[in-house]
């Protein structure tokens, strides 16, 4: 390669930093040709960018003495067989090359999964706790509020088998009388208590009937 100049120099530092303010620099790449028509010389650098195979970032620099050079345009166009589509490929072969690319992947993954844990491996876990075995469950856990339940109260309420109590009153509907027998009536005695006796009345009272003599 011909030993670039000074000024040769000093346009593609130009050109370059009119390139910066439009793309990254990373995305220049090297400088591919220079050419000059008119007083114009004109600037092709590669691409870095994906997706555009063939493309070239392209500087219009004008030198016109005695001034110092400018830059004109600063652009990214298509170079020669950019714009035309690839030349067709049979389906066959591309295929053979999909799997041949999908291959090598596998035998890359195969390669890394060696070097790597394996996820399913067991763990040894020491345990210093009592067997299982010897271990007895009770429940006389003074804590559990289970255990304070009695005998036949299942919910713990303290009412199974609780009626509601009605004192002063008999199955029949009347009104009980607990009081002591009046003098006279004898354990040997078998006579009716007030109760019986007012029971038996009310019914004679119901029925029409008079006193009993």
């Amino acid at each position: 390669m011909p030993r670039r100049t000074a000024a040769a120099s000093a346009r593609e530092e130009l050109a370059r930093a009119a390139l910066a303010e439009i793309a990254p620099a990373d995305l220049v790449g090297e400088l591919l040709e220079e050419e000059t028509a008119d007083g114009v010389i004109t600037l092709r650098f590669a691409t870095r960018q994906s997706g555009y195979p063939g493309w070239r970032w392209t500087v219009s620099i004008a030198e016109l003495e005695p001034g110092e050079p400018s830059v004109l345009e600063a652009e990214l166009l298509p170079g020669d067989g950019a714009l035309l589509a690839p030349d067709w490929v049979p389906w066959s072969e591309r295929l053979e090359e999909y799997r041949a690319a999908q291959a090598a992947a596998g035998e890359a993954d195969d390669e890394e999964g060696d070097d790597d844990p394996d996820e399913d491996d067991e763990v040894d876990v020491e345990y210093d706790g009592p067997d299982p075995e010897d271990v007895v469950l009770t429940d006389d856990d003074p804590d559990d509020p289970v255990d304070d339940v009695p005998d036949g109260d299942p919910d713990g309420s303290g009412l199974a088998g609780a009626a509601p109590d009605a004192p002063g009153v008999d199955e029949d509907g009347d009104e009980e009388d607990d009081s002591d027998p009046e003098p006279g009536e004898g354990d040997g005695e078998a006579r009716p208590s007030r109760r019986r006796r007012r029971r038996r009345r009310r019914r004679q009272d119901d029925h029409g009937d008079g006193p009993e003599d």
